[in-house]
C-alpha cells in the first residue's frame, strides 16, 4: 500500500515519483492522504503491524515530516523495543530532504542528522538511480521501519542516471561503495554531496591528489568497515555531508574514527557540512550556507599538507 499527499495519478507526486502507479495497481492500493503528516505516518503504523502488509508512504518535503515527530520517534522507532521483540513495524518512509533547488527554509532541510539519533530507525540516503532502486526493494523486503530519504536536487540530474538494474536487483543495508580510489585522502559521504565529491576528487588529481571517495548509501547502519579499512591506506579521513555541521551525522562517523581508526590517521578528522544556519532562497546566499566543491578541494589540501 502506498499513499502520501498527491502520490495517485494526477500529479504522481509533487516530484513526479510515483507517477503511474496508482493507474497500474488502483487507487484502493496508491491512493492521496489528508495534508497531516501525523495521520500518514500513523495510519501507516497502524497497517503495518498486520502480518503480511506493507506500507509504503510519502511524506512530500523533509521539511514538513516534524508535525509526526511524534508517530516516528516514539512509536515506529520503537515498536520491537516495547513489544519485547513479538512485534514489529515495517514500514518505510520515503522522504524528498536537501537543497540546492533554491527551495529556501521549508523546502531545502536536511534531516538525517536528527533522526540518526533515535534506535529502531534505518535510514537510507541513496545518490543515485540504481542505488535507489536496490535500496528501496530491500527496505520492503526488511522487516524493521525505514527512513528513506531521496535527495530532490538529484531527480533531475542526468549524472544520476543509469541502465535500470534487473527486477531482483536488491542492495542491503550498511554496505557503502567505493566510488572512486584513491591513495592520498579518504573521503567519506552521502547523498547530494556524493556528486560535488566526485568533482572535488576529480579537479585534485589534476594537482596529484589522490581522493579514494566513499558512498555510504545508508547512514543507519553505515560501512565502518570499509571506512576504516580506506583509512588504513590513506592515513587521512574526510567527512562531506549536507546537514549542519554541529550534531549532523559527520559528527559522529569522525568520532568512531577517532576511537577506533586513531592508529591509521596521520592528521586529524575534518568535515565540510552546512554551516549552522537555514537555507536562504537566494542562490548566492544559499551557496554560502550549503557545501561547495571548492570547500571540499581546501580541506582535502589542508590534510595533505599536514
Amino acid at each position: 500500500m502506498c499513499w502520501g499527499q498527491d502520490v495517485q495519478d494526477g500529479k504522481g507526486g509533487v516530484f513526479g515519483a510515483t507517477k503511474g502507479l496508482s493507474t497500474k495497481f488502483g487507487a484502493d492500493r496508491v491512493f492521496n492522504s489528508p495534508l497531516a503528516e501525523a495521520t500518514i505516518i500513523g495510519t501507516s503504523l497502524g497497517y503495518s503491524y498486520q502480518e503480511g502488509r506493507k506500507a509504503v508512504c510519502e511524506i512530500q518535503f523533509g521539511d514538513y515530516i516534524f508535525p509526526a515527530m511524534m508517530q516516528v520517534i516514539n512509536e515506529v522507532a520503537t515498536t520491537r523495543f516495547r513489544s519485547g521483540g513479538n512485534w514489529a513495524s515495517p514500514m518505510v518512509i520515503r522522504v524528498p530532504v536537501g537543497g540546492y533547488i533554491q527551495g529556501a527554509m521549508y523546502h531545502s532541510q536536511c534531516i538525517d542528522g536528527i533522526f540518526a539519533t533515535r534506535p529502531g530507525l534505518r535510514i537510507a540516503m541513496p545518490s543515485n538511480a540504481a542505488d535507489a532502486k536496490g535500496l528501496l526493494k530491500a527496505a520492503i523486503r526488511g522487516h524493521d521501519p525505514v527512513l528513506f530519504m531521496e535527495c530532490k536536487n538529484l531527480y533531475r540530474q542526468e549524472r544520476c542516471k543509469s541502465p535500470e538494474p534487473d527486477k531482483d536487483y536488491v542492495l542491503p543495508f550498511g554496505k557503502g561503495r567505493i566510488v572512486r580510489e584513491g591513495s592520498d585522502v579518504t573521503l567519506v559521504t552521502w547523498g547530494n554531496t556524493v556528486m560535488i565529491s566526485e568533482d572535488a576528487a576529480r579537479s585534485l588529481e589534476d594537482k596529484g591528489i589522490s581522493v579514494e571517495v566513499i558512498d555510504l548509501r545508508t547512514i543507519l547502519p553505515w560501512d565502518q568497515q570499509l571506512v576504516f579499512k580506506s583509512i588504513q591506506k590513506t592515513n587521512r579521513a574526510l567527512v562531506v555531508h549536507e546537514d549542519t555541521i554541529t550534531m549532523g551525522f559527520g559528527a559522529e562517523i569522525s568520532a568512531r574514527i577517532m576511537e577506533e581508526a586513531f592508529e591509521s590517521l596521520d592528521a586529524p578528522v575534518r568535515r565540510v557540512a552546512a554551516k549552522d544556519s537555514f537555507c536562504p532562497y537566494a542562490k548566492p546566499l544559499e551557496n554560502g550556507v550549503l557545501p561547495q566543491k571548492d570547500q571540499v578541494i581546501d580541506a582535502v589540501e589542508g590534510l595533505v599538507k599536514w
